[in-house]
C-alpha cells in the first residue's frame, strides 16, 4: 500500500463547507477498488491547511485509475471551488 498526501489551502472562513464538501465526496474514493483508506487532516498550526491523507494499492491506482474516473471529477466538482492554490501531492511508501 501507498498513500497519497495532498497539501490542500482554502480560505478559513470557509472551512465548515470544505469539510462538508470533502464528506460529500468520500464515497467516491472509497467506492473505487484500488482505495484502501481515507482521512482528511486539518494543519492546526495553519487555519486553512488540510492533508489528504490516500491510501491506495499503487501510484497507478491512484493516478491513472482514479484519476481517469468520473469518481475524480466529482471530487474535483465538490471541492476543487474551495481550493486557493493548486494542490500539492505527494506518494509515499512505508519504510519502518
Amino acid at each position: 500500500m501507498i498513500h497519497e498526501i495532498a497539501a490542500l489551502t482554502i480560505d478559513p472562513a470557509q472551512a465548515g463547507a470544505f469539510e462538508a464538501a470533502v464528506a460529500a465526496a468520500r464515497p467516491h474514493f472509497e467506492g473505487d477498488p484500488g482505495c484502501l483508506s481515507f482521512r482528511l487532516e486539518r494543519v492546526i498550526e495553519h487555519p486553512g491547511e488540510y492533508r489528504l491523507v490516500v491510501g491506495w494499492t499503487s501510484v497507478a491506482a491512484h493516478m491513472e485509475d482514479f484519476r481517469q474516473s468520473p469518481a475524480f471529477q466529482q471530487w474535483r466538482a465538490l471541492a476543487g471551488p474551495f481550493f486557493t492554490a493548486p494542490p500539492s501531492v505527494i506518494h509515499v511508501e512505508t519504510v519502518i
